[in-house]
């Protein structure tokens, strides 16, 4: 499923969290708060979001207590509006309070991305282009990070560099004029990788080294690294005259939401945005107590 996410590869993420703001408890909540105390409050969305990290609230919240309950109202994905109830959580009221900004620093995160997200994925509908992120994610968040991407509506490129076989611009410069005979081979080897999900050959000139790419069988993506409108457009003339829908184009490289709509009517398929991840700003979102 298009939002699935892998809790056990995020475990070790939310017990660092927890363990560098929980790990000599909370005497402030020990003061104030009896032992026995049980609360209630609400996770409030401040402003209008796509909604990711609610799936993971309650691994959180089991850090700090067994006994702390979750009722998710609205599921990763989803939209909420400003003042919109994301969901309720109850419980031991020292432990609620212990774990509220933990929960809110992944869900304000996350959240971000994928309102972000979607941001973009809205500005190029109508087109043929799919909107993916880059590995230019924080350390220790990429499952997260691309998870939130997906939940607002964008694709995930590869996942670490065992995902796929991507040979940039200044391996093919190396290649000198010999592009195409010595791409062959290594396309052919990429193939015997039984991890690899596609092959891509990044290019930055269209009459030279993309004719010369497009001449090579078994490429999945070219990627069209900080190109012109015009030059995206006549790559994609280019291709579709020499191999038809295949290879998948892909713009990269100095994309904004302010150009993204003109980048995906040059015709490409594919518009890979690393600010997704490495630009985005958290939402606002709060925990009320009843």
């Amino acid at each position: 499923m298009m939002h699935e996410i892998d809790l056990k590869a995020v475990g070790r993420l939310i017990d660092l969290a927890v363990d560098e703001d929980y790990a000599d408890g909370d005497p402030t909540s020990e003061i104030t708060v009896a032992e026995d105390a049980w609360g209630r409050a609400g996770i409030v969305s401040r402003e209008k979001i796509v909604v990711c990290g609610m799936s993971i609230v309650g691994d959180i919240l089991g850090r700090y207590s067994r006994k702390l309950g979750l009722q998710v109202l609205v599921n990763d994905g989803e939209e909420a509006g400003e003042g919109d109830l994301l969901g309720v959580i109850q419980g031991p009221t020292r432990s609620l309070l212990a774990a509220e900004r933990v929960v809110l620093n992944f869900l304000q995160r996350l959240c971000g991305i994928s309102t972000g997200t979607k941001e973009y994925v809205d500005a190029v509908k109508g087109t043929k282009a799919k909107i993916l992120d880059t590995r230019k994610t924080t350390p220790g968040w990429r499952e997260l990070e691309k998870y939130a991407v997906r939940c607002g509506g964008g694709v995930n490129h590869r996942m670490n560099l065992g995902d796929g076989v991507l040979i940039k611009d200044n391996h093919v410069t190396e290649f000198g004029d010999k592009i195409a005979e010595k791409l062959g081979p290594m396309v052919a080897r990429a193939r015997l990788y039984p991890r690899v999900k596609f092959v891509g050959v990044e290019v930055d000139d269209v009459d030279f080294q993309l004719k010369q790419v497009l001449a090579v069988e078994g490429i999945d993506v070219v990627l069209l690294d900080n190109m012109s409108y015009k030059e995206m457009r006549r790559a994609v003339e280019m291709r579709n005259e020499m191999c038809g829908e295949r290879p998948l184009l892909e713009a990269s490289g100095n994309i904004r939401l302010e150009n993204v709509r003109e980048v995906a009517e040059t015709g490409v398929e594919r518009i890979s945005v690393g600010a997704l991840t490495h630009s985005a700003v958290s939402v606002d979102i709060g925990l009320d107590r009843e």
